[in-house]
């Protein structure tokens, strides 16, 4: 069965989100654990989680991934916005231990002109710094675009920041297929080739989900802007591949396509029926 699901909106609460992932035909979902521009998070509702946690055991929706506000830097030159990060992911991961067996995303960062080694150092030092030895949540590098000063636009990147965080066993990797293509990753005419490399490079052990977008953009294009599955530069037959790759097709797939639910509601019955097995 493919698991599949989409990015949607969790102002409602953890309940309502997984009413509305099954109303569209998903079978997990992904949301920002707070206001994606940063801030704090809601009061916490355990009744609301309680609930979830009946909820998805009934209908199988797991794991869920939690992302990280778009605005955390673990790598910024500025040391207050570096503890800003730390400081809202430790909090994070806190509140996800209330829905155990989550996956955490967040986008690496942007070494701003200190160079990507900086970076890498900065990110590890980050991680060290809230991953703990109890916690159940897996945390997840997204694969990046290479866009500005990106750090995370290549398998070796990712890798650096691995290896240097001491309880690695609590990451992953999550692997967007706009992100690694305007990347410069050829995963429509070489996907066997890009998924040897990852796994020479990083190791398919590692990789826990994949975000499912198409692109606006060329390959190596290094935008990051997302489109429609089978309305970019990937098109339907390379995005219906990767679905079933025998590397792949038992990952969890998250949607973050330009659409409204009714939209989601269609990719995601599109991608069932482009499944096999």
């Amino acid at each position: 069965m493919l698991k599949i699901g989409c990015h949607l909106s969790s102002s409602k609460g953890y309940l309502a989100m997984g009413k509305e992932a099954v109303k569209i035909g998903a079978n997990t979902f992904q949301f920002f654990t707070r206001n994606p521009r940063g801030g704090k998070a809601k009061p916490l509702d355990l009744e609301d989680m309680a609930a979830y946690r009946a909820f998805a055991q009934e209908h199988g929706l797991f794991p869920i991934l939690a992302h990280a506000p778009y605005t955390l830097n673990a790598c910024a030159a500025d040391e207050g916005l570096r503890t800003f990060a730390r400081e809202t992911m430790a909090d994070d991961l806190a509140r996800l231990e209330n829905i155990p067996g989550s996956l955490y995303n967040f986008h690496p960062g942007s070494h701003v002109k200190q160079g990507a080694e900086t970076g890498i150092a900065l990110i590890a030092e980050h991680l060290n710094a809230i991953l703990t030895p109890e916690q159940s949540t897996t945390v997840l590098l997204e694969t990046m675009a290479g866009k500005g000063s990106e750090v995370g636009r290549s398998f070796e990147e990712i890798r650096a920041i691995l290896d240097r965080v001491e309880l690695s066993d609590k990451l992953g990797v999550c692997l967007d297929t706009c992100h690694v293509s305007d990347g410069g990753y050829d995963i429509v005419n070489d996907l066997d080739g890009v998924l040897e490399k990852f796994d020479k490079v990083i190791g398919l052990g590692r990789l826990m989900a994949v975000h499912l977008n198409d692109s606006m953009n060329p390959l190596g294009s290094h935008k990051d802007r997302h489109q429609k599955l089978g309305e970019g530069t990937l098109g339907l037959e390379a995005l219906t591949r990767i679905i079933n790759h025998p590397a792949l097709r038992e990952l969890p797939f998250y949607l973050e396509t330009p659409n409204d639910l009714a939209g989601y509601a269609r990719e995601i019955a599109m991608m069932k029926e482009a499944y096999q097995g």
